[in-house]
């Protein structure tokens, strides 16, 4: 999530407190997912009510008090708990509250899944927006403006149920109502936050035919040394990588493609 100064302070802190109320349990960490991102929603369609909130001049025993009477009853008890700590905290901008809660959600939905199924919560959000991005009958159906957002969600229904796990169904249809541009951009950006709650990075890698199992293992093993902690691989068949391989790690990119080397040789020659 990208805020600065104080927002960026409130979210840390916020984040610690998430991760302490779920701790522990799957199905607590799935109620308070949806009803953070029920909170979200709210907050920014309410301008005024959002502006009160976020408003420092505005004293926090009124703001917890205010919180309490609207949603009081309809969130998760852990959830309530966080919003109200939420609205006593300062934002650089007001817009950052329920994106913040909308982040806190998205943590929440990886943290219900558990531990032993984070790979693969990352594989299916990494497979599913591999399948958007090459459906183009798909990816309009999920940005067309004309269909309703239950409508979407009955078509990721018919595509998803009981194929993969609750958490990836979750964020999938969270993509449809959530902030970002396109559902691709979404799940991309899922994919991090579940990599990033368990101190793991994320590569895309380009290679001319799949990768073996040790193959895998060995590169995986190799920038886990580089990086100083875990790395989960995005492998990806590009016809474009004539042989050899393309890492793309963050800001970094490991380009050891024939193509690559080609292109350093055309320059060396005609320099």
């Amino acid at each position: 999530m990208d805020v600065r100064g104080a927002s960026a302070d409130a979210v840390a802190s916020l984040t610690s407190e998430l991760e302490t109320t779920v701790s522990g349990s799957e199905g607590v960490a799935a109620e308070i997912a949806s009803s953070l991102f029920s909170a979200s929603q709210t907050l920014r369609a309410e301008g005024t009510l959002r502006r009160f909130l976020t408003d420092q001049a505005v004293a926090e025993q009124a703001k917890s008090g205010l919180v309490q009477q609207i949603f009081g009853g309809k969130l998760a008890a852990g959830a309530l708990t966080i919003v109200i700590s939420a609205v006593t905290r300062r934002w650089t901008h007001g817009g950052d509250l329920p994106a913040a809660l909308e982040h806190l959600s998205e943590i929440a939905v990886v943290r219900s899944a558990g531990s032993g199924d984070a790979k693969r919560l990352s594989d299916e959000l990494f497979g599913l927006r591999q399948l958007v991005q090459d459906n183009a009958e798909l990816r309009d159906a999920l940005s067309d403006p004309s269909r309703s957002v239950a409508d979407k969600s009955a078509l990721l229904d018919s595509l998803l149920g009981g194929k993969v796990l609750a958490a990836t169904a979750t964020l999938a249809k969270q993509a449809l109502a959530g902030t970002y541009r396109t559902v691709s951009v979404a799940l991309n950006e899922y994919q991090k936050v579940a990599a990033a709650a368990y101190n793991e990075g994320v590569a895309t890698v380009r290679v001319a035919k799949p990768l073996g199992d040790a193959e895998t293992s060995r590169l995986a093993a190799a920038l886990e040394r580089q990086y100083g902690r875990p790395v989960h691989l995005n492998v990806l068949v590009d016809p474009a990588v004539v042989g050899g391989i393309k890492v793309e790690i963050g800001d970094d990119v490991i380009d050891g493609t024939v193509a690559s080397r080609l292109d350093d040789a055309r320059r060396l020659l005609a320099g």
